[in-house]
């Protein structure tokens, strides 16, 4: 079979799948929805939604509403982890990238070895990931120091039977009562805890493997870390901050878009519209930048940090 022969029976097939799983995912929907609602009309189901409403306590000298840098933490996070996605998927896709670069070993970073060339979609991912890593870091320092991990991290054995009682509100339509100024529900709690301490880690951590900062004469370690253990993570990864970042983004403007949208952009707890376009203006930052992370703009950047060539 010739080649364009072979692109059109897989772009027929990807089309096939398309044809038919939009209707599955939807019907498969439909399916949790009744079963949520079947459930939630049982005695039993209906007693236990009442003794685990949906939230965990939280102690009692947690904090009440978002500091300023949690708002700016947020903005930030969210920028760098939509370029951190977008070139991701770029570096596993492009089979001919629009540029390379090699590091500069007269400065600050030297090795014995030659730097090794990469293509200018790996180093603007690469440098986006160091970004991404200092922001966290600052974020889990001031969390930590503010009292603000009290939000995030479960405090009591409650939160799970909770987190089941939210999940059962959200899937029959019937969604928990939300005042995400004082507390999240618990299911809130436990994807907030997942994303921030596991998911976030993870991408580091089998980032940093797979790249060249990694020792490569590191038997021992090599050996109990394989290479291939964190390819096989990385990926799911990013799918799960995808995941994380629409049903985020679908909750946020579906329970009070205005008054969440002051939370934390805002930094108040009203109706007002000040919230609303701090984050269109934030939107219109990181829409920009997603067009502006070409070629033609990245090479002057990556100039200063070493030798762009075109192959």
């Amino acid at each position: 079979m010739s080649t364009p022969t072979k692109k059109r029976g897989t772009a027929a097939a990807k089309r096939s799948r398309l044809y038919w799983g939009v209707p599955a995912v939807l019907g498969a929907l439909v399916l949790v929805v009744l079963l949520a609602k079947w459930l939630m009309g049982l005695p039993a189901v209906a007693s236990f939604v009442a003794d685990y409403p949906g939230h965990s306590k939280l102690p009692d000298n947690a904090p009440v509403g978002f500091p300023a840098w949690l708002a700016w933490q947020h903005f930030l996070n969210a920028f760098f982890l939509l370029l951190i996605i977008r070139t991701g998927w770029q570096v596993r896709t492009t089979t001919r990238p629009g540029g390379y670069w090699t590091r500069n070993n007269k400065g600050l970073i030297r090795t014995r070895n030659s730097p090794t060339k990469i293509s200018l979609d790996l180093w603007f991912h690469l440098t986006l990931d160091v970004l991404w890593i200092l922001n966290g870091i600052v974020f889990a320092v001031l969390l930590f120091a503010t009292g603000q991990w009290m939000r995030i991290v479960p405090t009591s054995w409650d939160v799970f039977p909770n987190a089941l009682s939210a999940a059962l509100q959200y899937a029959s339509l019937n969604w928990p009562t939300e005042n995400g100024w004082v507390n999240y529900n618990a299911l809130q709690l436990l994807s907030y805890f997942v994303t921030v301490f596991i998911a976030a880690p993870l991408a580091f951590i089998t980032g940093l493997r797979m790249s060249g900062a990694w020792p490569k004469k590191a038997t021992g370690l090599n050996k109990a870390f394989p290479i291939e253990w964190a390819r096989a993570v990385h990926f799911p990864v990013m799918v799960y901050f995808v995941a994380f970042i629409a049903v985020h983004v679908f909750l946020v403007l579906a329970t009070g878009a205005l008054r969440n949208l002051n939370h934390m952009y805002g930094v108040r707890d009203d109706d007002g519209w000040f919230g609303f376009w701090v984050f269109v203006a934030s939107v219109a930052v990181m829409v920009a930048a997603w067009f502006l992370a070409r070629p033609i703009f990245l090479r002057p950047i990556a100039s200063l940090m070493g030798k762009v060539s075109s192959r």
